[in-house]
């Protein structure tokens, strides 16, 4: 423990503000015990999940229950002392405890009875889940109405016989008092709390589903989560930023999967001049190619209200294309110049060449578009522009989500040695990392050029920064969304124009980057884990974009355990390209755990039958110990505050720096 003169000498400004915090030896000794203990508890429990794409229930289903981590608990606890179905209806309670409560009271004979029982089950599963964290920790996640009472039932055990009688009158005033109910609604969400440390979302909440909005609203209230941003987040950040090619594909995205709640319900979003503008244009227009996809929210609507869909459907494609042609122009370093696709059109013969080779178009109808200057606005287009512009910049709610974002995301993550990103890091065809060009004369590859696309991004929101690179910023969102390699795509080319307008598929055809292909080489990955200084040997890659397809045989884990795909298809859109509802990942004390989710029906039916999301789980990585906080990034912070402070105690001891008097309070009594 002890120093050399110099190095305290060094360290002594440190060491003088350190001292504010533990004014005496007595309480840096204190601290330093504290800190001991923490380092053998064992290692609090990650929840990692990947492009939840709008599906608000599922994704809430999945964190009530912590992808069945709960459940796991109740199981392990009761054993055979408890029948199936009164595990079951257990979990449900715990789960969603205000709605079942509803229907247990308006079917419970004994009330009281079912009181007794249950509020002793809860308390049992939570000193369960508690048991991982100090009580400290225990005490700051409890509500403020119950934290004694559940405070003494934690750590009093009736298997003490002094106990019982002290146990049983709490749980007896409990119910007498008539707080049963807020009771048991207070202590399942503390279950949750505790269920799960910290989560970790691997990208992509928008898009596709229709409730991204009460996602990132529950997300708001959650305590711990962090996020890598995906490609959907960045094409919506892009347009709250001001891209105006992002937010036409955000309404398109929006409308081919018949999905608006998120823009107009939850971000106030003001549709009716699309709509206006898409009758005036396409009346005539049966817009075929444009009808929503019956795999997002279209099965309910009616003939008319689809036809008017496609049809706006169409007018913001239209204009996505011309706003991109724009920017591929004014940036002809992304060399995506090929992706003017009007461009490329003969409008007489109804045709048009791609790579050499021309298609005939499944429609040509294009009143806005001037074969002379193809990606021009019309007046009437520029005015649309402007409005749905103002639309997103005054939405506040937007605004303050994508703010959560910025402050909860980055490019990527590295925890407990674990290298998280979205979709991929570029590679060359022979697996090295490959240097990609951000901005003229800028050019990064692998940690550092996630570094500087995060900096880049959020320069689009710093209104002090310079305008020429903040406007740059504003524009490389597009390239994020669809650049060929973008971390957050990594494809040859997006083929939207493509899947509309032609029938050859051939032409729909997108040439994965070199990382979808090499992914699954061992040394591969470990190249990536040490270009990010991730070392060790238990060390992984978790990242999603990509459905597994688990019904042709494709396997999640990768390189022999080195990369995780954890994006099995939460969207309800996959489901019939994947064959499963997604895969979530849970890392506890004792190793990491795969889970694979079948389809979730709805919460209703959750609450009234008890179901649950059904799952199977697969053992990635077992721990040969168990893991203790002295394992994680959190013990190896901890071991550095303990060497502080013992240093902080030298000092002391050699006089260096002088412990404080505590002065006692003055009491006015009045």
């Amino acid at each position: 423990m002890a120093k050399q003169h110099y190095d305290i000498q060094k360290d002594l400004r440190y060491l003088q503000l350190l001292s504010h915090s533990f004014p005496t030896i007595a309480e840096a000794s204190t601290e330093i015990i504290n800190l001991q203990a923490i380092l053998n508890l064992p290692k609090a429990t990650e929840h990692f999940v990947a492009d939840i794409h709008g599906e608000y229930e599922a994704f809430q289903h999945i964190l009530k229950n912590a992808s069945g981590n709960i459940k796991r608990k109740v199981n392990e606890l009761f054993g055979t002392t408890l029948r199936d179905v009164e595990k079951r209806e257990l979990c449900t309670l715990i789960y969603y405890p205000e709605q079942k409560l509803e229907l247990v009271k308006a079917s419970e004979p004994d009330i009281n009875d079912w009181y007794h029982i249950t509020l002793h089950h809860l308390v049992a599963v939570c000193r369960d889940v508690s048991s991982k964290y100090t009580r400290s920790k225990v005490r700051k996640s409890l509500p403020y109405d119950f934290s004694y009472i559940i405070q003494e039932l934690l750590h009093e055990r009736t298997e003490d016989s002094d106990k019982t009688a002290y146990v049983k009158v709490i749980i007896d005033t409990i119910i007498s008092t008539g707080r049963a109910d807020d009771f048991i609604i207070a202590i399942s969400k503390v279950i949750q709390q505790l269920a799960i440390d910290q989560l970790h979302i691997l990208g992509d909440i928008y898009d596709r589903g229709p409730g991204a909005h009460k996602i990132m609203d529950m997300l708001e209230s959650y305590h711990s989560w962090d996020i890598t941003w995906g490609n959907h987040d960045m094409l919506w950040m892009g347009a709250a930023a001001g891209n105006d090619a992002c937010m036409c594909c955000v309404l398109r995205l929006s409308l081919r999967y018949a999905n608006l709640t998120t823009l107009e319900e939850g971000y106030g979003i003001n549709l009716v001049p699309l709509a206006t503008f898409a009758m005036d244009t396409y009346g005539d227009d049966p817009c075929e190619e444009f009808i929503p996809k019956m795999s997002g929210g279209a099965e309910h609507l009616d003939d008319k209200t689809k036809l008017l869909i496609a049809r706006e459907h169409k007018a913001i494609a239209v204009l996505q294309f011309k706003l991109e042609g724009q920017l591929y122009e004014r940036h002809p370093e992304w060399k995506m110049q090929d992706r003017e696709l009007f461009k490329a059109i003969n409008y007489k013969k109804g045709t048009i060449t791609i790579d050499g080779k021309e298609y005939k178009l499944t429609s040509c109808h294009f009143p806005t578009v001037d074969p002379n200057n193809p990606n021009a606005l019309t007046a009437e287009e520029h005015d649309l522009i402007a409005k749905l512009h103002h639309s997103f910049e005054v939405s506040e709610k937007l605004h303050k989500h994508v703010r959560s974002l910025l402050a909860h995301g980055c490019m990527y993550g590295i925890y407990n040695n674990n290298l998280l990103y979205h979709a991929s890091v570029p590679l060359n065809s022979d697996g090295s990392l490959k240097d990609v060009e951000i901005y003229p004369g800028h050019s990064s590859q692998g940690k550092q050029l996630m570094t500087d696309i995060g900096m880049l991004i959020r320069s689009a929101f710093q209104t002090d920064s310079p305008i020429k690179e903040r406007q740059y910023a504003i524009d490389y969102f597009l390239y994020l969304w669809c650049g060929p390699d973008s971390p957050l795509f990594d494809k040859s080319k997006m083929a939207t124009f493509e899947r509309y307008f032609t029938a050859e598929k051939e032409t729909h055809e997108e040439k994965k980057g070199s990382y979808f292909v090499l992914r699954d080489n061992e040394e591969v990955c470990d190249n990536i884990l040490k270009a990010f200084g991730i070392t060790g040997k238990n060390r992984h890659i978790i990242n999603g974009h990509v459905p597994v397809k688990v019904g042709r045989g494709e396997n999640p884990i990768k390189a022999n355990g080195k990369l995780m795909v954890i994006d099995g298809g939460f969207s309800q859109a996959y489901h019939k390209e994947t064959g499963i509802a997604g895969y979530t990942l849970v890392y506890h004390s004792r190793g990491f755990q795969l889970v694979q989710h079948e389809p979730f029906t709805s919460t209703e039916d959750a609450i009234l039958r008890g179901t649950d999301i059904k799952s199977t789980t697969q053992i990635v990585e077992m721990s040969s110990h168990r893991m203790h906080v002295a394992d994680t990034d959190k013990g190896r912070e901890l071991n550095a505050q303990i060497a502080d402070l013992e240093e902080l105690l030298y000092a002391y001891r050699h006089g260096y720096i002088n412990e404080k008097e505590h002065k006692m309070p003055v009491v006015v009594i009045k």
